[in-house]
């Protein structure tokens, strides 16, 4: 059977971390949170500054997924992939690798949403980026219009 690579799609607070461990258990999966990575290697710095070097780990994180995929193990990417590119890259490249690539779309009520960011920004464990609520508004505002359509859905494998 071929290696899946999991992609984990929606907007903060919506449970993909959640899904992803999940994942990970269920298909002994190499898990990749860009957000983790981003805490351990600098834990001294603030939320604006770690945001910065997102690009930087999230491709070193996808240089190492498409290392273990082409091993034939399972990856799970616990990112947000918010824009129909992003997730035509990622799709594309481990399809051309012969994995299989799965959607897990995440979709909350905004008020959902909401109330959950509110008591993990109480909280604020270790790890976790506080999410106001004004950029949660923009967040949403930009995942409604680049939100996946059924005909990208179609492009993806269904969850095994």
């Amino acid at each position: 059977m071929p290696a899946t690579l999991f992609l984990t799609c929606g907007i903060q607070g919506s449970g993909k971390t959640t899904l992803a461990r999940r994942l990970e258990e269920e298909h002994a999966a190499l898990r990749l949170t860009a957000d983790e990575w981003l805490h351990v290697l600098h834990p001294e710095m603030s939320e604006v500054e770690l945001d910065s070097l997102r690009d930087r780990v999230e491709e070193l994180q996808w240089s190492t997924a498409l290392r273990v995929l082409a091993m034939g193990c399972n990856v799970v990417l616990d990112w947000g992939l918010w824009a129909r590119e992003e997730r035509d890259r990622y799709r594309s490249e481990a399809q051309a690798l012969g994995a299989r690539v799965v959607l897990c779309l995440l979709e909350p009520t905004k008020q959902e949403l909401l109330d959950r960011l509110r008591n993990r920004n109480a909280a604020a464990p270790p790890g976790v980026f506080r999410i106001p609520d004004e950029q949660f508004e923009e967040a949403w505002t930009f995942f409604q219009r680049e939100r996946p359509t059924q005909d990208e859905l179609d492009l993806f494998d269904p969850m095994p």
